[in-house]
């Protein structure tokens, strides 16, 4: 088998959470790593010892632990979002890596819980902490992992032909960016911005 085939049935396997916990971009540069540098096959939490096991049976490799720097296995999860206290700051929508955010600025987002891959990325950026996992799927199969695989192509496409951006962070953040951030570009600015936001939402909170 080459090497292009042996990535594909790789990247077939994995969950497709674009999740990064492995240390990679999205679940096709781990794919790719295993082959061509010989990447450990324990670095994908969502993946579990059940991942681990059909990636030692492909790659002819030991069964391993999954790698307790890169997480624990848990059930699937979705995000959700305390629409009351949603700012509209659209860095959820920027984090995610399958589009499963809607909304814009200054304006409420919700989830598509249906599209969401539990990974969590959309949590760090909230600047309100109103966004929290709870269980999703009872088990996350290979429609869901195909399906989000599609929602992320998707995205990295339309972030190319966008802003000409490769896929890694400076995708991610770019994705839906909307033309009022161009005015966060010095950090001076940025920290009024993110200052007035947080001002905005615990005075939100305290009339509630």
């Amino acid at each position: 088998m080459n090497s292009h085939a042996l990535i594909q049935k790789i990247d077939a396997i994995l969950p497709q959470t674009q999740c990064t916990r492995c240390g990679y971009d999205a679940c096709l540069p781990y794919a790719q790593a295993i082959v061509l540098d010989n990447e450990a096959i324990n670095r994908c939490p969502p993946g579990g010892d059940a991942g681990i096991q059909s990636l030692a049976a492909i790659t002819q490799q030991p069964i391993q632990a999954l790698d307790p720097e890169c997480g624990a296995h848990t059930p699937p999860t979705i995000a959700l979002i305390d629409e009351e206290h949603c700012i509209g700051c659209t860095l959820c929508i920027q984090a995610c890596p399958v589009d499963a955010i809607v909304g814009a600025n200054k304006k409420m987002h919700t989830v598509l819980s249906e599209r969401c891959t539990g990974c969590d990325l959309c949590l760090a950026p909230c600047p309100v902490d109103c966004i929290t996992m709870i269980p999703g799927p009872s088990e996350w199969t290979v429609h869901h992992a195909n399906q989000a695989r599609e929602q992320f192509n998707q995205r990295q496409n339309r972030l190319a032909e966008r802003h000409g951006e490769s896929l890694g962070v400076a995708a991610r953040v770019l994705a839906n960016k909307p033309k009022v951030s161009a005015q966060a570009d010095s950090s001076s600015h940025r920290k009024a911005t993110i200052n007035d936001i947080l001002a905005k939402a615990r005075a939100r909170r305290q009339s509630t």
